[in-house]
This record gives C-alpha cells, sequence and structure tokens, in this order.
C-alpha cells in the first residue's frame, strides 16, 4: 500500500471556476448551442476546453497551425495557417469562434513565421471564411495596448472593433471576463470598451456579425 496523503482537499470547492477559460468556454458554447447554426468552424481555441464543449452538441471543424494526433467524435481537424487562406474556404461557414488565439498570430511562438502584421492578416481571413449574417466569437486580451513578446498581445478594444469593422464585422455584443473571477456582460459596449481601454488586462469577448 502506497502512502500518498491529500491533506487540502477538505477545504476546496466542488470546482475551479475562477479561470478566464472557464468563463469564455462556457458562455460562448452557449450561444453556439442556442445560435444553432449550419456549418460551426473554429480556429485555434483549446480543443481540451472549448472545442470538447461544442463537440458534446454539435459537428465542429477546428483549423489550428498546430498538428493534432487524436482522432476525436464530433471534431473534423484541420492542419492550416491562417494566415495563408485559399479561395476554397471563402465564405465557407456561417458560424466561427477564434478564443484566446488571434493574440498570438505573427508572434513565432507556435511555429509560425513571425510577422508583425500577422493578426491583422489572420482576422481579415477569418471574416473572408464568414458568409454575410454569419456570426464570429472572439475573445482575445484586451486593455492598454501591448505586445508582451513572444507570449500574447494585448489589444486595445476600439482598436480592435475598428479593425474588425475594415472586413464588414459588425460588433453585436461584449462581455469580459477581469482576474478569472467571473463574467460581466456589457449593456452598454461603446461605453464599456472605453472603459477596458484602462485596464492592464482582462479576458474580452467579442461578438460580431458580417455585413
Amino acid at each position: 500500500m502506497a502512502f500518498r496523503p491529500c491533506l487540502h482537499d477538505w477545504y476546496e470547492e466542488g470546482g475551479s471556476t475562477t479561470d478566464e477559460y472557464f468563463w469564455q468556454d462556457l458562455h460562448v458554447a452557449r450561444k453556439i448551442y442556442l445560435a444553432r447554426p449550419q456549418v460551426h468552424v473554429d480556429i485555434g481555441s483549446r480543443v481540451d476546453g472549448f472545442v470538447a464543449h461544442i463537440a458534446t452538441f454539435r459537428e465542429v471543424q477546428v483549423f489550428d497551425i498546430r498538428p493534432l494526433s487524436t482522432l476525436i467524435p464530433g471534431v473534423e481537424f484541420r492542419q492550416a495557417d491562417l494566415t495563408c487562406l485559399s479561395e476554397p474556404y471563402f465564405d465557407y461557414c456561417d458560424s466561427l469562434s477564434s478564443l484566446h488565439a488571434l493574440e498570438h498570430f505573427g508572434l513565432g511562438r507556435y511555429g509560425d513565421p513571425v510577422d508583425p502584421q500577422g493578426y491583422k492578416t489572420g482576422l481579415a481571413n477569418m471574416a473572408r471564411m464568414l458568409q454575410s449574417g454569419g456570426v464570429f466569437y472572439l475573445a482575445v486580451p484586451v486593455g492598454r495596448e501591448c505586445v508582451e513578446f513572444n507570449a500574447h498581445r494585448v489589444f486595445e478594444p476600439c482598436a480592435l472593433v475598428q479593425l474588425a469593422a475594415s472586413s464588414s464585422l459588425v460588433l453585436r455584443d461584449l462581455a469580459w471576463v477581469q482576474s478569472g473571477r467571473t463574467l460581466v456582460q456589457s449593456d452598454d459596449p461603446a461605453q464599456d470598451l472605453e472603459r477596458l481601454a484602462r485596464f492592464d488586462y482582462a479576458l474580452g469577448i467579442f461578438t460580431f456579425v458580417k455585413q
């Protein structure tokens, strides 16, 4: 018999809800469940979190620059660099998600080429994948704009919305997670975008519609 004392479980809660990934994944998965799109594509989100949530109730196509060797029920995987999108994927889907991924584009962290404009190209290509009227769920770090090389970017939220608008993406809904503890749903996105711009860091969750 092995001696393996567990001394702290008595005082812990029944599960951890203090991680921003928990709130992000739950929030967007519920939105997709209610929307019931025809074709949903995900770009670079966590397979062991958000993608697994989606695959419990629908098929999902996953694109990622990294390989995935495991076959997962409900998941169709393609290894792809979204800064280089081919024409067959233009107007490809009516629903798209990318959670905690765009901030890494162009920084070389995952084997992608270093490109200061990589996030702009990636966002424009994601918009090209969406059909008119399609919905795009995007989660990225927001606050005072900076690059923490080679970890991630922090986006100035107003500038991000303007960049999305240049690809015909119009903001429909805004939420955020601050300090990983709870989800805040915006009642006034214009005011809250300015508020978020003064943060050092928060996780912004944007819902866009393609015009």
